[in-house]
């Protein structure tokens, strides 16, 4: 069983919902990503997400864009950040996933690059860019190396969702607004209506990610689905604290999935 299947189970047993935060794999460096990684889960994180840095990051904001830089020009690569899984896996059963985009898996090659995942132990891929219509351009190899292409579905997608969340696996990302990442104050997405019609099609975990950026925030939008993803705001503080971030990011997300459980 995934990775994945084995946690969102565990924790409809328990009826909590799962807190997935997201960090920039080498920013500051690794040795601070994987004191990061490891920090979250003990503080309560159900999951992680790596985001693989890349020179051109057309869904995030301006927090997680610097962030990728920060990373690229430390000399962070997919090679090193698969090193990172594999002595992460040393030390953590957690569920890992990667968010990334397209041409990174191009470059690195789509049946190489699965393969990798499968044997360091990844258990998910988040695409972005890359639309449900040309799935076909990852989902073999995913699917021969046990290894869950993440689908996303958004305020925008209306009739393609029920295409979509049919089709999911692990759990289906759904997207909280249009635009790109970021910390937001508030949310303009009719959300009764938008998890209606998700929840309408999905045999699986639902998680709402995107500008969500506060225990408060995680508390309101954890009402409608299974899980909280929260990605601008930790790589934010990682960004004022630099090395110094692990003691910070492990106080906010303890308080983020406090702020869940209630």
């Amino acid at each position: 069983m995934n990775r994945i299947d084995r946690k969102f189970a565990e924790l409809k047993g328990k009826n909590e919902k799962a807190l997935i935060p997201f960090v920039t794999a080498g920013d500051p460096d690794m040795e601070t990503t994987e004191k990061l990684v490891l920090s979250m889960f003990g503080a309560g994180a159900d999951l992680v997400e790596l985001g693989v840095p890349f020179s051109d990051p057309v869904a995030e904001g301006p927090v997680i864009q610097k962030a990728s830089k920060r990373s690229i020009d430390g000399g962070t690569t997919l090679v090193k950040i698969f090193a990172l899984v594999e002595r992460l896996r040393q030390k953590t059963d957690g569920p890992l996933l990667l968010m990334m985009y397209i041409n990174s898996i191009y470059r690195f090659g789509t049946e190489r690059f699965f393969k990798l995942c499968a044997e360091k132990g990844v258990d998910g891929v988040i695409v972005p860019d890359l639309p449900y219509e040309e799935r076909a351009e990852i989902q073999r190899d995913a699917e021969q190396n046990g290894v869950y292409p993440i689908r996303l579905v958004a305020p925008t997608s209306h009739e393609r969702t029920a295409m979509i969340a049919r089709d999911a696996e692990g759990f289906l990302y759904c997207v909280s607004s249009t635009g790109v990442t970021g910390m937001r104050g508030s949310f303009s997405t009719d959300f009764d209506e938008f998890f209606g019609t998700v929840k309408k099609y999905a045999k699986i975990p639902c998680a709402v990610g995107f500008g969500i950026s506060t225990p408060e925030q995680a508390r309101q939008m954890g009402a409608y689905c299974d899980g909280v993803i929260i990605g601008s705001a930790i790589v934010k503080i990682v960004e004022m604290e630099g090395r110094a971030c692990v003691r910070h990011v492990e106080e906010f997300v303890g308080s983020v999935k406090k702020a869940i459980k209630k």
